[in-house]
């Protein structure tokens, strides 16, 4: 079920666990839009050994990009929490778990033979058998999910004030061990907790700018002029700066996504948002193959143009992959069998919960 307005927050633990809300499915979209872009770009300027103008982009979207996509990720938090175990670690663990082992193996078959050039076929494997502790490539962020939502569980009669001090001096101590996990979920929990913790006052906030548009469109004016100032001054990766500008570029962006949910204008955003975790999967592919193309060729000489050209395709052509699985038979790859459940199949399940 679509809604084409928020879940008051008052109702919130009332709403429907299937219930899609209009106006995060285009947050989503931005952000997952604002990830393939991140990726695409700096992989071209890294390979190119140059920059284009693509990269200011990527560089003012920084400070939001990961905490919108993470606040966004726990704000239906409070519907499931309360499950019992097995049904939370089916729907939250070993989900993501699936995806991540059948993606992670497909990711590392590409990588594999450039990885036994440089050293040797076993040391390939071992670095296979390593991804499993150490989150492979651009599959981090659904490595930490599961992580998030057990901590979350765990830690909910603990005094949620407490959780987030901790969470926000986590972020703010600029925890760096070398171990991705680690160090993510330092910079990352408070956000996601923040979406737990402050469901109703996200949809609150969203309610507003549905009202108040030009209000909402002020403070978007007023908010990019001051994003984009502290990046370019190099502000923004202060310490207290930092994750101030998150939570700021969080708002910013489901303000964003109600405004345009309000006037259905760009609909490929919703749909983008929608499907994000099979952009998130399978995008790697298509920018990898259109990022190797067209640099080898040669055939476009400006980098911003390339760097591009190899965002929309990765968008776009992980959706064709996803098309694709499920016309040849090869759902598991964005749909998890039954085998891998540990709980009752609920109806009509997919990879995109909307929950």
């Amino acid at each position: 079920m679509a809604l084409s307005g928020t879940i008051a927050a008052s109702g919130l633990s009332k709403a429907p666990a299937a219930a899609r809300v209009d106006w995060v499915d285009y947050a989503k979209g931005i952000c997952i839009v604002m990830v393939v872009m991140m990726h695409s770009v700096l992989g071209v300027e890294l390979a190119a050994g140059q920059t284009g103008f693509m990269h200011v982009a990527v560089a003012f979207a920084k400070p939001f990009r990961m905490p919108d996509f993470f606040l966004i990720s726990g704000l239906f938090l409070p519907l499931v929490i309360d499950r019992d175990w097995r049904t939370y670690l089916d729907r939250k663990v070993v989900h993501f778990a699936y995806f991540y082992v059948v993606w992670v193996t497909i990711q590392f078959g590409f990588k594999a033979p450039a990885f036994a050039a440089e050293t040797s076929w076993r040391e390939a494997g071992l670095l296979y058998l390593e991804s499993f502790v150490e989150p492979f490539g651009t599959l981090w962020f659904i490595y930490l999910l599961p992580i998030f939502f057990v901590v979350t569980k765990l830690t909910r009669r603990v005094p949620p004030l407490a959780i987030w001090l901790i969470a926000a001096a986590l972020e703010t101590a600029r925890i760096s061990t070398g171990w991705t996990a680690i160090d993510e979920f330092c910079a990352r929990f408070v956000y996601f907790y923040s979406g737990y913790l402050f469901a109703p006052y996200v949809f609150a906030l969203s309610d507003r700018a549905r009202n108040h548009p030009a209000f909402a469109l002020a403070a978007l004016a007023t908010w990019a002029l001051v994003n984009a100032g502290l990046v370019a001054f190099g502000a923004s990766e202060w310490k207290i700066v930092s994750l101030v500008l998150g939570f700021a570029g969080a708002c910013a962006i489901i303000t964003m996504g109600t405004l345009l949910a309000r006037a259905q204008w760009l609909n490929f955003f919703r749909f983008c948002g929608e499907h994000s975790i099979v952009i998130y999967l399978a995008f790697f592919l298509p920018m990898a193959a259109t990022r190797t193309l067209l640099l080898r060729t040669g055939i476009i000489p400006d980098i911003g143009t390339v760097s591009l050209i190899v965002t929309i395709v990765g968008v776009i052509g992980s959706l064709v992959i996803w098309q694709a699985a499920m016309r040849l038979n090869a759902r598991f790859l964005f749909e998890r069998p039954e085998t891998f459940w540990i709980a009752p199949k609920k109806a009509g399940a997919r990879l995109q919960a909307a929950e």
